[in-house]
């Protein structure tokens, strides 16, 4: 049965909103901030148990997550050596017969910032988000969509490196992933700006539509 790789993004160091979050939702271990971190989805959703297999027995890496739906398959590996997870990168790659720009392009779905959000809104969204920061009224709300759905971790990451912005919610899984951040206007705009920059990287070594 042919593989398709849908999701392979290298992160080379989990920053420490991002980092912690992960770590609230994950089954394995544990991921610590300053860890490099590979992300892999692939379709058929069972086909990730080999390859997280061939990782784990080819390199040091230690799993975070691995969630099994009929249509794909996600996993989470992290190290404190880059080479590491690279090396690891690498034997998922091989066994799958493919190089990294097999992948598919991030596309987005939705981008929006929602300025001085009311308290009614902040309260809504607090409620359905338990792992993350809360939402402040009358901060700036960063909303980010993207297909297919592993892409966000990456974006999550870079906009964390550029802005002082905080994490309220970031979901790398089903078919959309979605990010949500908050801070002040100037805050969310750069979050915005660096989350958009790095899905346009990511596209530029990505040869599939």
């Amino acid at each position: 049965m042919k593989i398709s790789l849908r999701t392979f993004v290298f992160i080379d160091a989990l920053q420490p909103q991002l980092a912690s979050y992960l770590a609230t939702s994950s089954q394995g271990f544990l991921p610590v901030p300053g860890d490099a971190c590979l992300w892999v989805e692939v379709a058929p959703g069972m086909a990730v148990h080999s390859l997280s297999d061939t990782a784990l027995k080819k390199t040091s890496v230690r799993m975070g997550e691995q969630v099994v739906e009929r249509s794909f398959g996600s996993m989470e590996l992290h190290y404190r050596n880059q080479s590491e997870v690279v090396a690891a990168g690498d034997a998922i790659l091989a066994q799958l017969g493919t190089g990294e720009d097999a992948r598919l392009r991030c596309k987005v779905a939705w981008n929006e910032i929602i300025r001085a959000i009311t308290p009614d809104h902040a309260t809504l969204i607090n409620r359905q988000f338990r792992k993350g920061s809360m939402l402040l009224p009358g901060k700036s709300m960063f909303i980010l969509e993207v297909e297919p759905a592993g892409y966000i971790v990456y974006a999550a990451n870079e906009a964390e490196k550029a802005a002082q912005v905080t994490l309220v919610d970031v979901r790398p899984f089903g078919t959309f992933g979605r990010l949500t951040m908050m801070g002040n206007e100037a805050e969310a705009a750069e979050a915005q700006r660096a989350a958009i920059a790095a899905i346009e990287r990511l596209n530029q070594s990505a040869t599939h539509h």
